[in-house]
């Protein structure tokens, strides 16, 4: 496979050159750029880098949130030969540098003050960084270093040629893009993904039944997550799909509405945020013949996929039956702007089942996919036509995969990284000597061949009596409460386990008002008696469905959420046990006293 993604934009740029690639909101509408125009414009960015002396092989660094000047600041990149690394915004000053001195970043594109408030604490660790283009002109510095968007495109007028030449002369083992990983412990470390390796999975993805040519989808993760760059920006190069952005997520809900869109992707928080969302509605609900309806509806619902489940057949007065509860699902899929979706994925960490189960009834069915960065996404999915709720599907055809004697998943194929920039030590880690990756995931393999995905290696729970537990299996079960946002299960080498929990910030105020409580102050929510009450039943109720070994014998609830700015989240939403550990010491400690 001789492909490379400037090939390919510009043959869909010439097959499908009419049809809406991007949409951005502007005002109370939707503006759109053909793929036509987004080319244009993609090899005018990359005339804009050769014109401030960006080399074939130099590092952009990119820190904007989805919009139309990432795409095109990273496309322009690739289009000059260079590497486009997208930086998590959320990361603080020190990991910017970091980050930046690792790379050896030469040209950096921002969006405004936020942004910038994150790099001109570094700027003078940075020698190699030369230029910093700013998106918000009334955000930009003054002086040689900056300058804004609109005088960097217009400086590269004359370099039209040199841009399209180079475009021409990447070969598809060149890299595409150096992505660090989010760094749930240390330094995060940059995975070198290269055209062939993209291409190989946009392939493979393309090929899951089901999916739209063209569908419609929406950008909302951040392009540093491989999830959002396979799925925003590879895959609608190849297919012409069109993408919607939604650069702030917590305007997710209403972007779902207006879209309606036909492929959805989201982590499983997005999917317990949404499932919190409803639960908090119907509790709320009052008619009890409507709320009868509701759950019956759902309960046929749940019977219906479960049919659908690898193995199983769907008897005729099943699928009758649904087709009649579904007239009530598929307005509250309309509801949720979920009404179109043909394709609805999680990834990132599994997603735990009993969500899976919860949207099943609502008729919607979630296929689970397992990967990593370093494997440019996913390796393994469940697809309509073959799943099992609970497990992350069964391995691409091209995929290799086997689990090593301690359970590890390792991995083999076209998609999987050749290392990490300048960590050769990281590499051995990595790669061993057939080839295969090393994920640091603990797995299952049913006889059917679906995977099943434990937990992270370095992160299971080792008791003072030699017990292995999976602290995730823990978690996901405490988190099913719509009231809990986030949970950790600790215990390496003690006793028993304790767990420390923390209130969802948008179900909790709803909650607590229908239950009386008039203060909507998560702290003071957290010492309120009703919530303690209920927290401890949703605790009871996963120790219900837990070896004696695995339950949780003592917790505390936190007065505050755990986000990625407050560092106990990685920009992925996945939980950094050791900051976690470390700036909750004394809590956990008080929990063994």
């Amino acid at each position: 496979m001789n492909r490379t993604l400037c090939a390919e934009l510009a043959a869909t740029a010439e097959r499908d050159g009419d049809l809406p690639a991007y949409s951005s909101r502007v005002g109370d509408s939707w503006q759109a750029v053909t793929w036509s125009d987004l080319r244009r414009r993609a090899l005018e960015t990359a005339a804009a880098f050769v014109a401030l002396g960006v080399e074939p092989g130099d590092v952009v660094a990119l820190m904007m949130p989805n919009r139309l000047e990432h795409v095109l600041a990273d496309l322009g990149a690739v289009h000059a030969g260079a590497v486009p690394s997208t930086v998590y915004a959320t990361l603080a000053a020190d990991q910017v540098g970091f980050i930046a001195a690792d790379c050896g970043a030469t040209v950096a594109v921002l969006d405004g003050a936020d942004q910038l408030g994150r790099w001109l604490p570094v700027l003078d660790r940075l020698p190699a960084l030369r230029r910093i283009v700013v998106i918000d002109a009334a955000a930009c510095p003054t002086g040689a270093r900056f300058l804004t968007w609109d005088h960097f495109i217009a400086g590269g007028r004359d370099h039209l040629a040199e841009a399209t030449r180079r475009s021409e002369a990447v070969g598809p083992d060149d890299l595409l893009t150096l992505l660090y990983t989010s760094g749930t412990t240390g330094w995060p470390k940059g995975a070198l993904i290269t055209h062939r390796m993209a291409l190989a999975e946009t392939d493979l993805v393309r090929a899951v039944p089901g999916r739209p040519e063209h569908a419609v989808g929406i950008s909302y993760l951040p392009f540093a997550h491989i999830a959002d760059r396979v799925l925003s920006m590879y895959l609608p190069i190849v297919t012409g799909a069109h993408i919607h952005f939604c650069p702030d997520p917590a305007q997710l809900s209403t972007v779902l509405r207006e879209v309606r869109p036909e492929a959805f992707f989201g982590v499983p928080r997005v999917w317990e945020k949404i499932m919190a969302g409803i639960q908090a509605v119907l509790g709320m609900e009052q008619d009890k013949q409507k709320k009868a309806a509701i759950a019956g509806a759902m309960e046929v619902g749940r019977q219906y996929v479960a049919s659908l489940e690898f193995g199983n057949t769907t008897p005729p007065e099943m699928r009758a039956a649904f087709e009649e509860a579904d007239k009530l699902l598929s307005v509250m899929r309309g509801l949720l702007g979920l009404d179109r979706v043909d394709i609805a994925t999680s990834a990132a960490a599994p997603l735990p089942v009993e969500v899976a189960r919860f949207f099943a009834g609502l008729g919607l069915v979630i296929v689970d996919a397992y990967g990593m960065t370093e494997t440019t996404g996913a390796i393994t999915v469940n697809s309509r036509d073959a799943f099992k709720l609970g497990t992350v599907g069964r391995p691409f055809p091209g995929v290799e995969l086997t689990l090593a004697a301690d359970g590890e998943i390792l991995v083999r194929g076209a998609t999987c990284t050749r290392g990490y920039l300048n960590r050769p030590e990281a590499d051995a880690d990595l790669i061993d000597a057939d080839d295969w990756v090393h994920t640091g995931d603990v797995g299952e393999l049913d006889a059917d061949g679906f995977l099943k995905v434990v937990d992270r290696k370095k992160e299971i729970i080792i008791t003072a009596g030699g017990e292995n537990i999976a602290p995730s299996m823990i978690e996901n079960l405490v988190k099913e409460h719509p009231l809990i946002g986030q949970a950790l299960a600790y215990g390496d080498q003690r006793p028993y386990v304790v767990a420390l929990i923390t209130l969802d910030g948008e179900v909790a105020p709803v909650w607590a008002a229908a239950h009386g409580i008039d203060t909507t102050d998560l702290a003071a929510l957290a010492e309120h008696p009703l919530v303690l009450e209920e927290v401890g039943k949703a605790v009871e109720d996963a120790n219900q469905r837990l070896a004696r070994v695995q339950q949780v014998k003592k917790w505390r609830l936190l007065p505050a959420e755990w986000t990625a700015e407050s560092e106990e989240l990685t920009p992925t939403l996945k939980l950094k046990r050791r900051v976690v550990h470390g700036k909750y010491t004394d809590a956990l400690e008080a929990l063994y006293s």
